[in-house]
Order: C-alpha cells, then sequence, then structure tokens
C-alpha cells in the first residue's frame, strides 16, 4: 500500500478525523478531511466529536484541539513544529505583567500555547479581533498579547491605544513594504492582500489586511482575477484549487514558515500507527485556558 492507503486504512479503523492548517504542506492539505485556520480547525474537530483527531500543524493548535475536545485523542505528528510567536509569550510572563497591572484587560491571540491562555481574561482571532477589540470599553486600559504587529494594526484602525506585547510571527514580520512595491510593480493590475500579522508599513501597502480565512472567502467572491497575497505561501495552493480561472502571485522570496512545513504523510502515517505523539493537558489547566476562548465565543459566536 501507499503512505496515502495506508493513512486511509488506518483513519477508517481507528475513526479518525485528519486536519491540515492552510499553511502546511500540499500533500498534507490533500491528506485531511478539513483544512483552514487553527480555531476554525479546532471548532471542527469538537463539532465532529471524532476519537482521534490528527492536528497537522503548530502544538498551539494542536492544544486548542485539546482543550475543545477534552474526551479525543488529539496526535501532533511531528512534535517539531513549533510556534516562535506563542514561545514569546510565556505564563510565568504575563502573570507577572497582570500582577503589576491588575486594572489591564489581557487579551491575547489564539496564537499563545495553552499555559499562557491560563493567565489572560479573552482571546482573538486574527478574523475577529476587529470587532472584539471595537466591542470593548474604550476607557479600558488593555494588554494585546504575543503578536505586536497584529495590535499595531487594530491601534491604527481603531484609534485604540492598547499596550502591546513585544512579539511577533517571525515570517510574516520578514515581508517588507520592497517586497510588495516589486510585487506590485511586476503585476500592475493584482489586488495586494496580506496578513494583519504583517508589520503596518506593510499593511498599509496593501488593498486588503486578512486572516487566512478571510483571504479565502475574499478571493472566492471577488470579480478580480489576480491576486498577489502576503502570507504563508502555503495558502496559494488552496487559492489556486478552489479558483482555478484566477491567478495568485507569491512575493518574492517566498514567505515560508519551516514549522509549518515540518509535518509530512510520513509523520501522519507514523501517529496514527503508533497513536502518539499525543497532547496531553492537565484538566485544570485545560479548563482555564478554555476559559479565555469561551468568553472570545459568547461575544463572537
Amino acid at each position: 500500500m501507499t503512505v496515502e492507503e495506508e493513512i486511509g486504512a488506518l483513519k477508517r479503523k481507528l475513526g479518525a478525523l485528519i486536519l491540515a492548517h492552510n499553511y502546511t504542506r500540499p500533500e498534507v492539505q490533500d491528506l485531511a478531511d478539513f483544512v483552514g485556520d487553527s480555531l476554525e480547525l479546532s471548532r471542527k474537530a469538537a463539532e465532529c466529536r471524532a476519537p482521534v483527531i490528527v492536528f497537522c500543524g503548530v502544538r498551539f493548535m494542536a492544544e486548542t484541539a485539546k482543550i475543545l475536545s477534552p474526551d479525543s485523542i488529539v496526535l501532533h505528528p511531528n512534535p517539531h513544529a513549533g510556534c516562535p510567536m506563542a514561545d514569546m509569550a510565556s505564563p510565568e510572563a504575563v502573570a507577572e505583567y497582570r500582577a503589576k497591572h491588575p486594572d489591564t484587560l489581557v487579551v491575547a491571540y489564539v496564537n499563545t500555547t495553552a499555559a499562557t491562555k491560563t493567565e489572560v481574561d479573552i482571546c482573538c482571532t486574527s478574523g475577529n479581533a476587529e470587532k472584539l477589540i471595537a466591542g470593548l470599553p474604550a476607557d479600558r486600559k488593555i494588554l494585546f498579547l504575543p503578536d505586536a504587529n497584529l495590535g499595531a494594526n487594530l491601534n491604527d484602525k481603531l484609534g485604540r491605544k492598547m499596550a502591546l506585547w513585544p512579539g511577533c510571527c517571525p515570517t510574516h514580520n520578514k515581508i517588507l513594504p520592497e517586497h510588495i512595491a516589486a510585487a506590485k510593480e511586476q503585476h500592475p493590475g493584482a489586488l495586494v492582500i496580506v496578513h494583519p500579522e504583517c508589520t503596518p508599513a506593510v499593511v498599509a501597502l496593501a488593498d486588503q489586511a486578512l486572516s487566512t480565512g478571510g483571504m479565502l472567502k475574499f478571493v472566492r467572491e471577488s470579480e478580480k482575477k489576480e491576486f498577489i497575497i502576503g502570507t504563508e505561501c502555503g495558502i496559494l495552493y488552496r487559492m489556486r484549487k478552489e479558483n482555478p480561472e484566477k491567478a495568485f502571485y507569491p512575493l518574492e522570496p517566498a514567505v515560508l514558515c519551516p514549522n509549518m512545513k515540518k509535518t509530512t504523510p510520513e509523520d501522519v502515517l507514523f501517529s496514527l500507527r503508533d497513536l502518539a505523539p499525543r497532547i496531553e493537558l492537565d484538566e485544570a489547566m485545560r479548563k482555564r485556558a478554555k476559559a479565555p476562548i469561551d468568553r472570545m465565543l459568547a461575544v463572537l459566536p
């Protein structure tokens, strides 16, 4: 049997659900039952109640799936696929900040570890952050973590003065204004879409700054035929697959997250064979980490 055939056989035997993030390798996306952004996939896992969930992405995403699906075995096929930005805000450092600023509301991007989520008030995603922040009292002191770029873009757009944690996505942070300018010169008729994890200087040059889910929806519904995509290049595979009549141009040099590319079909196969590596969370911690996600979903279901 091929790797794909063996994965299919094990999936049927175990009743497993395979989830893949939009940034993963094309061959991993092709194995998945669902491809999407991190929270979208975790919610899908919770809805399906599969006994085994294979989460192809970085660790905090698999942790979120476990937070929302505690009764499932959640597998993270490549344990080396971490998220540097999530690791930039440790729970100890956040707890220390809270102790010094007890009147500050701590808003965490969902791109945080489960342990860090236990120290925050409410979570948000790149897709719902604008609505969530806009709905908070104008006079409330807010700390936004861990992505200073996303927080700065929200401050600019909403006129807020949130305090920003000194973190970033190393991949999106490498996108420079000159990369956008060069792509626009090469493809003058194309719309520029970037991720809000990019710097404010890059966002200012874009036609749209959207989450991965927002990007996919926008290009699907747009009458335009050409797009310059300023985010991790893995999403181009899905865009081209879903919109074969449209043209999608990556930036140069390619925007590539090494951690998102670590998971291979072989990793998925071995994970299903061994039912490992598993995401294990202390139940008390899991419940505390779930609380800020629940608060987000209560405001923006």
